[in-house]
């Protein structure tokens, strides 16, 4: 039987790579950030594309001083084989000053190759 629901699992079941990545960059280390990408990764953040790993790690470096904000992770899903989905509540001074953010990473090979993160 086939089941192709999406599979809730808590925040510590995420792989150790997308955890990596969310823990480096809450601490603002861009280098251990960036590790946790393919070469040619993709990210999409507010409505901006960032390809490959010297342009995340500008898009990095940006998010890390334009704001001041705390994130939490709030969920974690497993939607497919190497699909998540982590939701975080931000809250900061961002306009709006708060906000609910779904990163969706796809993996390839033990590392992140797709991120897009949207409300």
């Amino acid at each position: 039987m086939h089941d192709d629901q999406p599979r809730t699992s808590a925040p510590d079941a995420l792989p150790e790579v997308i955890t990596r990545y969310l823990t480096a960059h809450r601490a603002h280390d861009t280098a251990t950030a960036t590790s946790a990408f393919t070469r040619e990764a993709t990210v999409i953040d507010d409505g901006n594309t960032y390809e490959g790993t010297e342009a995340i790690e500008g898009w990095l470096n940006r998010s890390a001083t334009e704001f001041t904000y705390t994130i939490h992770l709030t969920d974690a899903q497993q939607t497919d084989a190497t699909r998540y989905i982590a939701t975080h509540h931000l809250e900061g001074n961002f306009p709006g000053g708060a906000i609910d953010l779904r990163y969706q990473f796809t993996l390839r090979d033990g590392l992140i190759e797709h991120l897009v993160i949207e409300p």
